[in-house]
């Protein structure tokens, strides 16, 4: 649907520069070059430092970032990748396999934009991808830094969690507070 725009949220504004790490699987190279420099221009206009890591495919993706999100010090996370409909089932096994993975780390809390392009064609990524057209790259940092942005703002909130102190629990017929039965 060619023509059609859509609405795009502001970047987000930081006290401090998050850290992304952006995780691609450059089995088609040219694709993955320009979804990183996508990725990697709204990160910087965003203030962010960007780390880069290759992994072999799209099913790596999401095992590369629970690795980081556990052992490294980052604060979000793009996953970039081209994934081409062919002749099997392969595809689709790719396509939801990988978009699950993120998915559900996603719902545990890890700040992840998904930039894995799952396309019929060789053309239909190349569009995608292009920092001068679709830019999903950059689309998929910009998710990234949205979360990570969510992310600071509700980790300053604190609830009232835990249990409330024993005076407050009374058993009936218990007129001293001793809880004694």
């Amino acid at each position: 649907m060619a023509g059609i725009s859509h609405y795009t949220l502001e970047l987000p504004k930081f006290d401090s520069a998050p850290r992304l790490l952006i995780v691609v699987a450059p089995y088609y190279k040219d694709i993955a070059d320009n979804l990183i420099a996508g990725a990697k221009a709204t990160a910087e206009e965003a203030g962010a430092h960007v780390d880069v890591i290759e992994v072999p495919g799209a099913l790596e993706i999401p095992t590369a970032i629970a690795m980081a999100a556990r052992m490294a010090d980052y604060d979000g996370f793009v996953a970039l990748g081209c994934v081409i409909r062919g002749e099997t089932t392969h595809y689709e096994t790719v396509c939801n396999d990988s978009s699950r993975g993120l998915t559900l780390m996603g719902l545990e809390g890890i700040c992840i934009g998904n930039g894995i392009l799952t396309v019929e064609n060789y053309e239909q990524a190349a569009v995608r991808a292009d920092p001068a057209d679709q830019n999903k790259g950059g689309g998929a940092a910009a998710a990234a830094l949205h979360l990570v942005s969510l992310s600071r703002k509700w980790a300053r909130r604190t609830k009232g969690i835990g249990f409330k102190p024993a005076e407050s629990f009374r058993i009936a017929g218990d007129t001293d507070g001793s809880n004694n039965a």
